[in-house]
């Protein structure tokens, strides 16, 4: 009993003690942030026929099928082509800033916000890699995942060098922006642009701004450091139920995408990823996917070895080296999606969602070798001195407050 109480303990702290998978959900944040901007510019020259008042999916339409499902949709403010183009660009802005890891807290707001905005404007545009992002940006507001490789994480570690030289440190931007998102969103909810949707997008935008607002209330005004352990457990409970939310979304994925595969004729006959490689529109590579369906045993195998991958990866996760493997050929699969049928997106996406399972050592050495070419790069071009400081492949995480 005594043992199992101690288990029961151990878990509890390990939960509300710390942030849990920094580098994981650092992984997560880099990888949308950047599948979503590559896609964006991407399109960038269609984006009135994807997203816009040009495409074959009218305002119209969109509204009518809005006030039906109740989704969140900026776009659906106005139907001007100069709204759609504030909208579009803001949603590029943001991207590139939560890649980057600044506020990152208030950009994952943001990002959401965009993502949404595009996505429910024209919902036949899009695959299932659409549906990955749509879901992860909602999920990625209640991470901490800024705490490693990001502007936060260095703006702490300098906020912190400051103190400890006895220097005082003011955070004059953060308080800026609230107040300057607050009136914005102040302002939308007063002129009614919520009316009619669905609460989930209202209730986390105002979760997160009122939830800024206490942090630096309590960081400025708190006589003890007792309000801020309570808030920082607070943060690290949802941190950490986001992260499993995140990783259960992507083993219900992969499950019922394997069983619905099982019982379909097309997998079992092997004819599932024969018929694809033939189609135009899945064939940048025809003389390729030739090479790849011309083979007989390579389709029963890529066939067979999908579907047993997907129905037995949630199982793995209880037998670290037997999940690591198959994590990678997971991740090698959808690689060769994105070259052999051209749905780099799709891949990038689902490549992402299987991230937050890397082992955090892998992490840390792929974070040195990253930042070693990093320099190398800019000693090449003389930006910084070849024997200049070493980067630590092992950079601590930053406190938990510095994300929020």
């Amino acid at each position: 009993m005594n043992r199992f109480a101690l288990s029961v303990s151990s878990a509890i702290a390990r939960v509300t003690e710390s942030a849990l998978g920094p580098y994981q959900t650092a992984v997560v944040r880099i990888g949308f942030s950047a599948t979503w901007l590559m896609f964006l510019l991407r399109e960038f020259p269609h984006r009135a026929e994807l997203y816009g008042p040009g495409g074959p999916w009218s305002w119209d339409d969109a509204q009518q099928l809005i006030a039906v499902n109740h989704a969140f949709s900026a776009l659906m403010w106005s139907d001007g082509r100069p709204w759609f183009e504030i909208v579009y660009l803001l949603a590029v802005l943001a991207s590139v800033l939560l890649l980057l890891g600044w506020r990152t807290r208030t950009m994952s707001v943001l990002f959401m916000i965009g993502v949404l905005s595009l996505q429910n404007r024209s919902v036949f545009v899009g695959d299932g890699g659409d549906n990955v992002l749509h879901l992860m940006s909602v999920y990625l507001v209640f991470t901490r995942c800024g705490q490693v490789w990001s502007l936060d994480a260095r703006r702490a570690r300098r906020a912190a060098e400051a103190r400890a030289r006895g220097e005082q440190v003011a955070d004059r931007v953060g308080p800026a922006l609230w107040a300057v998102l607050g009136f914005a969103l102040v302002a939308v909810t007063a002129g009614g642009r919520f009316d009619g949707v669905d609460a989930t997008v209202p209730v986390i935008v105002y979760a997160v701004w009122v939830a800024l607002a206490v942090r630096w209330v309590v960081g400025r005004l708190a006589k003890s450091e007792e309000p801020r352990i309570l808030l920082d457990v607070v943060g690290n409970i949802v941190h950490n139920g986001a992260v499993l939310v995140i990783m259960a979304e992507a083993c219900l994925i992969y499950a019922t995408a394997g069983w619905y595969k099982i019982q379909g004729t097309r997998w079992q006959d092997g004819t599932a990823v024969y018929y694809p490689l033939h189609l135009d529109y899945f064939s940048p590579w025809p003389a390729l996917a030739d090479l790849l369906s011309s083979s007989g045993t390579m389709v029963m195998l890529v066939t067979y070895g999908t579907v047993i991958v997907q129905v037995a990866f949630p199982f793995t996760l209880f037998n670290r080296r037997v999940k690591n493997v198959l994590l990678a050929v997971m991740m090698t699969e959808h690689a060769v999606i994105a070259v052999v049928l051209g749905l780099p997106f799709f891949s990038l996406a689902m490549i992402t969602a299987d991230s937050v399972f890397l082992p955090t050592s892998f992490l840390r050495r792929l974070g040195g070798w990253a930042a070693r070419a990093r320099d190398r790069v800019l000693a090449r071009g003389g930006l910084v001195p070849l024997p200049g400081p070493r980067v630590p492949e092992n950079p601590e995480p930053a406190p938990a407050n510095s994300t929020a």
